[in-house]
């Protein structure tokens, strides 16, 4: 075809396949704007991304919960696992830490002690790692279906949630064998966990974000995560631990700083009487909560154009 009969079909047409507008005719873009037309994946306003995610509240709990349940359906056990892989862990930490390294000493209660920091990190663990692939491992129904891409991260820190619930009772069932009684500040154990839960939320929308170009980063996260655990005092002190080496107490302050090692503490602050208490804590859980759930929202709705792409 010529170029004069091209021009005139592209006119008959509403205009080149590129965009450009014929002579005398209205730039595609101004014309989509007087309709009111957009891009179907126009990240939307902030308020609206909110409304958007309500409104698929249940896909996002079907979902979560749909994955719970398949997750160990091809294993005899089934969902037993949720609560025996921690204390498996919680076990082999026991015999090497406990017994043969001796980070028992001046701990009361250490059983309690460890098994706390095991459900607790694992809970964080499990929603920063599902998070990381949420968006990476799910490429196909992203490019499939149109709906809020942050639904993804909120399921699997919902699907974590969930196996924590079965957990908690697990954990409390063993802190009440190791003779600790039941206290008022066990009603306060509900607020704890949520605030730790809005922080995996911002973690985990955080790592999605990330996940979704980097990657490698599944292959580095395991080790990331181990390193994570060996800072946070899981199966050690970290307060005797720091004044035990001759280090000035403000290393300890900042090591309690780690969200993990915070919730962690705050835990066995609500759960063992025999547990030194650190008020401090509780702002210290405040404020990664909020800043991590209103800054992993904030970073991952910016990129809300980007997921499934390329």
């Amino acid at each position: 075809m010529s170029q004069p009969e091209s021009a005139t079909a592209d006119a008959q047409a509403g205009g080149p396949s590129d965009g450009t507008p014929v002579k005398g005719q209205e730039p595609l873009a101004k014309l989509a704007e007087r309709y009111g037309l957009r891009r179907a994946i126009a990240r939307p306003s902030l308020p609206v991304y909110l409304r958007q995610l309500w409104e698929r509240r249940h896909f996002i709990m079907t979902y979560a919960t749909s994955r719970n349940v398949s997750k160990y359906s091809n294993s005899a056990l089934g969902q037993l696992w949720q609560v025996l892989t921690p204390l498996l862990n919680a076990a082999i930490y026991w015999l090497m830490f406990g017994l043969i390294l001796g980070a028992s000493k001046g701990i009361d209660n250490y059983p309690a002690f460890l098994i706390t920091g095991m459900f607790v990190f694992t809970y964080t663990q499990r929603s920063v790692s599902g998070g990381a692939k949420s968006i990476s491992g799910n490429l196909s129904l992203i490019r499939a279906l149109h709906f809020p891409r942050a639904a993804l991260p909120l399921a699997y820190t919902i699907q974590e949630f969930q196996q924590l619930l079965i957990s908690m009772g697990v954990l409390i069932g063993l802190v009440l064998l190791t003779q600790e009684p039941i206290t008022w500040f066990w009603l306060l154990i509900p607020v704890a966990l949520l605030l730790q839960t809005m922080f995996n939320i911002g973690a985990s929308l955080v790592l999605a974000r990330v996940g979704s170009t980097a990657r490698d980063l599944n292959q580095l996260l395991p080790f990331i995560m181990r390193t994570w655990l060996y800072a946070s005092g899981v199966f050690f002190s970290i307060g005797d631990k720091v004044v035990g080496a001759g280090l000035p107490q403000w290393v300890a302050d900042a090591m309690y700083a780690n969200p993990a090692a915070a919730y962690i503490e705050l835990m066995r602050d609500l759960l063992m009487q025999t547990h030194e208490p650190r008020p401090y804590i509780w702002f210290v859980c405040v404020f990664w909560a909020v800043f991590a759930l209103l800054g992993g929202f904030w970073y991952f709705w910016r990129a809300e154009e980007k997921y499934g792409r390329g």
